[in-house]
């Protein structure tokens, strides 16, 4: 089944075929209530009874394609870690569930590894949902509790003229004072975090660079796209605050003009280490690994940060599949790990039931 969702290539707003798959397997497989809502997420229901949990894993998948094969113990291809090997597994777990064990609502996501369009759209339904979990590569022995948040902008800087590359003296070069204007505002940005561990780092990134308008040409414009991550001690607002003094100072001080534009933007979020959720995975993966998790908190940002901050639920991130195969040009997952993976996601929801109703008692 893995192999088969690896075959069909979905990168991001790309998912239809793999949605339609899913569709089919649920159907097979006894889930109801099965749809496709109308951003392109796959929605199906298994069992009855309380608690309610949403296994959520996302379909998309980062561009280029990897040789779907095996060899010994790994499969081979684009989305084998990040994030189809979540997925299936989130989808054999739940088929397992029977009737009054529990209501298991199956989630497969559009967009993801974009704008994180399908949890967007899935936060504005009224689900009545106790926990969730999402899908993706933390190793079978580690729980993610927190992500960093995220900030996307787009910075254009503009100068008075452009003049012949043989007399670059006459004008100001927009690249160049680009390069000079990202160093300080990674460098404002990112100071006096001496003391703070890699998960607790406020991070940019320059991600991407466009400008001039010929080889010969000074240019007049140059536009650069920033990845910023935000630990979870910090905000998305008071970040921006401080984006948009920094700007307004260094522009001054290069006399550019500067222009910037919030592209995208996730709020960090740590989930509560303590809750039933944590413990019932803590369980099922003592039972069936024979030691005990690490709970992790990663560096990247996922659909957990957008539902965990609306929702204000009990919610981890889990899945087999190594978080450093992901987004590889040889990606892989080991079989024995993502079959292991749904035996603990099995034990985890029975484990969650048994804590959920001694908790209501």
């Amino acid at each position: 089944m893995l192999e088969k969702a690896l075959r069909l290539y979905t990168p991001s707003l790309s998912e239809k075929q793999l949605a339609e798959f899913l569709a089919d397997k649920c159907d097979d497989l006894g889930f109801e209530d099965i749809e496709i809502d109308e951003v392109g997420n796959i929605i199906a229901k298994k069992g009855t009874g309380s608690p309610k949990v949403m296994l959520c894993g996302h379909m998309d998948v980062v561009p280029g394609k990897v040789k779907v094969r095996k060899e010994g113990d790994s499969l081979y291809g684009r989305g084998a870690s990040d994030a189809k090997a979540p997925l299936m597994a989130m989808l054999f777990a739940a088929a397992s569930i029977q009737n009054d064990s529990g209501t298991i609502i199956f989630v497969g996501a559009v967009d993801e590894e974009g704008n994180a369009t399908g949890i967007k759209n899935l936060v504005k339904k009224e689900m009545g949902i106790d926990y969730a979990i999402f899908g993706e590569p933390s190793g079978i022995n580690q729980v993610t509790i927190a992500y960093k948040g995220r900030l996307a902008i787009s910075l254009k800087i503009s100068v008075d003229d452009s003049s012949h590359a043989s007399a670059p003296w006459l004008s100001k070069n927009a690249i160049h004072e680009s390069m000079i204007f990202a160093k300080e505002l990674k460098d404002r940005l990112e100071e006096n975090q001496e003391n703070r561990s890699k998960g607790m780092l406020l991070t940019s990134s320059m991600t991407e660079i466009r400008g001039g308008t010929s080889h010969n040409i000074t240019p007049k414009e140059c536009e650069t796209t920033f990845d910023i991550r935000i630990p979870v001690d910090m905000n998305c607002k008071a970040i921006e605050q401080k984006i948009a003094t920094l700007v307004k100072e260094i522009s001054q001080k290069r006399e550019v003009e500067a222009f910037y534009s919030i592209l995208d933007e996730t709020e960090p979020f740590e989930a509560p280490h303590n809750s039933p959720l944590v413990r019932a995975l803590t369980l099922g993966i003592i039972e069936e690994t024979k030691s005990r998790p690490t709970l992790i908190r990663k560096t990247g940002t996922g659909d957990m940060n957008v539902l965990g901050n609306q929702w204000s639920i009990p919610v981890v991130t889990y899945g087999p599949g190594d978080p450093h195969e992901a987004h590889t040009i040889d990606e892989k997952v080991s079989i024995e790990e993502y079959l292991k993976g749904i035996e603990i996601l099995k034990k985890t929801l029975q484990h969650l039931k048994r804590l959920h109703d001694r908790k209501m008692q």
